[in-house]
């Protein structure tokens, strides 16, 4: 049944996209910002207005049936010409955001990142939530796509076209020891680096030292780890309270300097800086919410703070 204009919510058509677009519920509910439900139960009005399923589950993706392929294009085209026609006339009062955000980071950059990005929400969008997530490093595109987070901060990352980066700083290596450590008030040269036992920080048991290929390059053999861990906090606890040393991204070390009774040095080899990438869907570039959230990661955090270098 053809149903008259007046009756026809152009929102349901948004659904329909974005169902499309992100493989499934949740994908779709954040890039529309909505909840599940609602962009459930548009689903099973737009079922009932199409008299089709539109959508069948396979696994934990959303297949669009026969119609859906058939019809799509049209439906994608209108919606553009609709998006063109009102965007001039788009605003976004970040007063008004009442959503949680996703980032996906991991530890080092919450400790940098989190504390002035609270703070700077805290003063224009009260409302606003932030969830952090660990995201593994094969899964970047893949919950993006999905929506399962809004952005990722990480190294740089070989991505697809449809995956949005900017290169927001670069980040150098330090070595932090104890107060009191034989090696203390010294300048640290590599001989004596490599003569200490060290703390390294894996994700996986068996992951290689990082450092490996510079040691290789050098003729030197490989650093004494005694110990591997999780999370760069319990490491310097550990590094706090023996004669070990941890090499680790300078400005989380000068965080973990200010908790623990920690000296800071200067890693006794030259080793590229890591650069620190912040990701994003190629479809969220037109969000004003998703526009805003990427300046005030960059604005309020690195700029503000002043700790991270930022490229010319």
């Amino acid at each position: 049944m053809v149903l008259p204009v007046s009756r026809l919510d152009l929102n349901l058509f948004r659904v329909m996209d974005a169902v499309y677009a992100h493989g499934g519920i949740s994908g779709a509910a954040r890039h529309l910002h909505l909840s599940q439900p609602a962009v459930s139960h548009a689903l099973a009005r737009l079922r009932r207005l199409w008299g089709d399923p539109l959508f069948v589950r396979q696994g934990n993706r959303m297949v669009p049936t026969e119609l859906t392929r058939r019809v799509i294009g049209e439906v994608q085209a209108h919606l553009r010409g609709l998006q063109t026609l009102m965007g001039q006339a788009e605003t976004f009062d970040p007063a008004t955001l009442d959503m949680t955000l996703r980032l996906g980071m991991r530890d080092v950059l919450e400790a940098i990142t989190l504390p002035p990005l609270m703070a700077r929400l805290g003063e224009v969008a009260p409302r606003a939530r932030l969830a952090s997530v660990r995201v593994a490093h094969d899964a970047l595109e893949q919950v993006l796509t999905q929506g399962d987070v809004d952005l990722v901060i990480d190294r740089q990352r070989r991505v697809a076209g449809h995956i949005q980066g900017v290169h927001l700083a670069d980040e150098t290596l330090a070595v932090i020891m104890r107060q009191g450590h034989p090696l203390a008030g010294r300048t640290l040269d590599l001989a004596a680096y490599l003569r200490h036992q060290h703390v390294m920080v894996t994700l996986l048991p068996d992951q290689p030292d990082p450092l490996q290929a510079v040691w290789a390059a050098l003729g030197q053999g490989q650093r004494d780890v005694i110990l591997r861990c999780q999370h760069y906090f319990a490491a310097a606890n550990v590094v706090a309270h023996s004669d070990t040393l941890l090499t680790l991204p300078r400005t989380y070390a000068m965080e973990l300097a200010r908790a623990l009774p920690l000296l800071i040095c200067e890693l006794p080899v030259a080793v590229p800086p890591l650069g620190i990438w912040m990701y994003w869907h190629a479809d969220r570039e037109a969000d004003p919410v998703h526009a805003w959230l990427r300046e005030s990661l960059k604005q309020g955090v690195y700029a503000s703070m002043g700790l991270l270098r930022h490229p010319a």
